[in-house]
């Protein structure tokens, strides 16, 4: 029994230190110790016992100018070893399981690639009928809520090529392309509420909802995209899809390393 309460407190110390060391990684820079324990909420006196183990163990440093205290070495070399470790087709995967139990619709992961928007990975969902996109298409860039996020989210030189190809097949079928003004409103939409949705573009039954997904350098690292037919994805249906497609790209962003606003 006191094996295990002795456990406990260590785990709670832990705890308790990575209150400060989140402290010193949200920070613009090195800050002096009452600054650290007031974003921490916890008394200097406390927040410098950690410091001064942390220092020891290289997780973080102090500036001998000014005594500020900022990340170490060895939490560099922490955070890059977690960064070679990354994989975010592996660390979507729960959440494409998840996403399609929850909705019975089909749910879909896609990277950036040389083309466009490619399919990596996929959860086929009760509700897609004979309608699936097979891994490894390539979607539109334009009209296609997927295409839209990449299009919202990354610079304009990576997306020229892929957009110029949508063009030339469009122009080919002699399919109607949207205009720039109705791409720069779609994209714009895009960014302010963090999310795409379309209707009947990729198949004139289906609905889809994006949302983006971020890396540690908060770039767009994929898409997790819903796809489900119009009619049951309906108002009220795409309210409650919508919440749940940000809060698994959020999850899956911040296991990537994503920055985020939480506070320690």
């Amino acid at each position: 029994m006191a094996d295990t309460e002795q456990s406990r407190r260590r785990v709670q110390s832990i705890e308790v230190g990575f209150r400060v060391l989140r402290v010193l990684r949200m920070a613009e820079g090195p800050l002096p110790l009452r600054e650290i324990a007031a974003r921490a909420g916890m008394p200097p006196s406390k927040v410098h016992l950690y410091l001064v183990s942390f220092v020891r163990e290289d997780m973080a440093y102090q500036d001998a100018q000014n005594g500020h205290y900022g990340l170490g070495s060895f939490a560099i070399q922490l955070g890059l070893a977690a960064i070679r470790q990354l994989d975010v087709v592996a660390l979507a995967s729960d959440s494409l399981t998840e996403l399609c139990d929850k909705t019975d619709c089909a749910i879909y992961l896609s990277v950036w690639g040389d083309r466009g928007p490619c399919i990596v990975a996929k959860a086929d969902g009760a509700l897609q009928g004979a309608f699936s996109v097979r891994l490894g298409y390539i979607l539109p860039v334009t009209t296609t809520a997927t295409g839209l996020v990449f299009l919202a989210h990354l610079p304009e030189y990576e997306t020229m090529r892929a957009r110029a190809a949508q063009d030339a097949y469009d122009a080919a079928r002699n399919a109607r392309t949207p205009s720039e003004e109705e791409i720069a409103e779609a994209v714009g939409k895009v960014r302010t509420l963090g999310y795409a949705s379309t209707i009947g573009m990729l198949n004139r039954n289906f609905a889809g909802i994006a949302a983006p997904i971020f890396d540690y350098s908060n770039k767009l690292a994929a898409t997790l995209t819903i796809l489900g037919p119009s009619e049951y994805m309906s108002r009220a249906k795409h309210k409650e899809f919508v919440r749940l497609m940000l809060d698994a790209a959020q999850n899956v962003s911040q296991r990537m390393g994503a920055l985020t606003t939480s506070k320690p």
